[in-house]
């Protein structure tokens, strides 16, 4: 990469041991990349925890960090977290990056900074997915509806506001790229985020088993998948935990099985023997289908959202396919492509090898080299404007 200014900074909003999805490897990809910047966050509970790839690091934190579980639940604080990122003092710094779910991309910085925004979603239950966590919300269940739809609307008031902030806006999908556009009104180019596939072997010899691996949310909709195994009697497992774990046991017949939260090395082995990974959830980007075909298994999934950058589809005709997409979020659209994989034996179509060729296109060295382009393109566009603003400033006043 290009010599870029120091001291640069990097703002997430938080650093906790229960944050480990896919915003966390592109911080820490961002961090490698910058030659550990100065590190920002709402709340810090990481850098004294031992073992931790944060421990010893000085992270400098808002006021939530003080606050009775302000670490252990932040996003409990949710009316008060646009103020507090704004409370970061990030002036010294000429480059700052920020990693942005939620509130980070809402710094503040001034004109001769270069602010550049790493975007994984506008936030979802302020915008397209309101009405859904309306309805899946306890305190919105007991009267306290009103008040909950007028808070988000004020973060919505401020989301388009901060999303003005940055000089640059990346996304981690088209489809991300596409919600910043709709809701803030603005271009973002198009970074895949990083996903470890040297962690897998993908030539293990294969079983029966479908597989969804997850977090046990609403929104991901492992409910239509269970439900979807149901009606066809085919073998499922189910990897992960959240608070739909007892109702989707209660839902489950005999053919499927839930395990809950196993280690890393448990689930390596299950996307190395599972006949197909199956997911029915509208994401962003989706970590976890790549994951799955680096490990030489095909993807049943969605086919809207970030699974369009991920999944190519056997059954439309798409070149060097990795998996099937059904058409819509329903249990009917799944069963439909259960049936066919299994009656024309598609996974016999889909070699394990082309599918970690596809998944290696989204390596870490991949994204470390998109970024620094795009991070480069930021920085030089950032250079032209500083110098037509000191020309402009040179010109005697008449």
């Amino acid at each position: 990469m290009a010599q870029l200014p120091a001291p640069a900074a990097l703002v997430h909003e938080w650093f906790t041991p229960r944050s480990v999805g896919g915003s966390e490897l592109v911080v820490r990809e961002l961090d490698s990349l910058l030659g550990q910047p100065a590190l920002f966050s709402l709340v810090d509970g990481e850098s004294r925890r031992r073992g931790s790839w944060l421990e010893g690091r000085t992270i400098h934190t808002s006021f939530v960090q003080g606050l009775p579980w302000g670490v252990s639940h932040v996003q409990q604080y949710l009316p008060l977290l646009p103020l507090a990122i704004e409370q970061l003092d990030l002036s010294g710094y000429p480059l700052v990056l920020s990693s942005s779910h939620l509130v980070a991309k809402g710094v503040l910085t001034s004109p001769d900074q270069c602010h550049i925004s790493y975007v994984h979603t506008p936030v979802r239950y302020a915008w397209d997915q309101m009405h859904a966590y309306l309805r899946q919300s306890a305190l919105a269940r007991r009267g306290l509806g009103p008040l909950i739809r007028w808070q988000l609307h004020r973060l919505r008031q401020w989301d388009v506001l901060s999303a003005q902030r940055p000089d640059a806006l990346i996304a981690n999908s088209r489809f991300t790229a596409a919600r910043i556009q709709r809701y803030w009104g603005r271009g973002a180019a198009v970074v895949h985020p990083p996903v470890a596939v040297e962690r897998f072997r993908w030539d293990q010899p294969r079983d029966d088993v479908y597989l969804c691996l997850c977090r046990l949310v609403p929104y991901k909709r492992v409910d239509l998948v269970v439900e979807a195994f149901n009606r066809t009697g085919l073998p499922l497992v189910v990897i992960g935990d959240g608070p739909e774990r007892a109702r989707l046991q209660a839902l489950a017949g005999p053919n499927v099985t839930l395990l809950g939260r196993l280690d890393q090395a448990e689930v390596t082995s299950w996307l190395g023997r599972c006949r197909a990974y199956v997911y029915a959830g509208l994401e962003d980007f989706g970590i976890a289908p790549l994951e799955a075909m680096a490990a030489g298994a095909p993807v049943i999934g969605l086919g809207q959202g970030g699974l369009l950058d991920t999944v190519r589809c056997l059954v439309r005709g798409d070149s060097q396919p990795t998996g099937v997409l059904f058409p819509e979020q329903s249990v009917a659209a799944l069963v439909a492509a259960l049936e066919q994989f299994e009656a024309q034996r598609l996974w016999r179509q889909l070699p394990p090898d082309v599918l970690r060729e596809w998944a290696e296109q989204f390596s870490p060295e991949r994204f470390r080299q998109r970024m620094a382009a795009a991070i480069e393109r930021a920085w030089g566009e950032h250079k032209r404007q500083l110098a037509q603003r000191s020309r402009a400033l040179s010109v005697p006043l008449t």
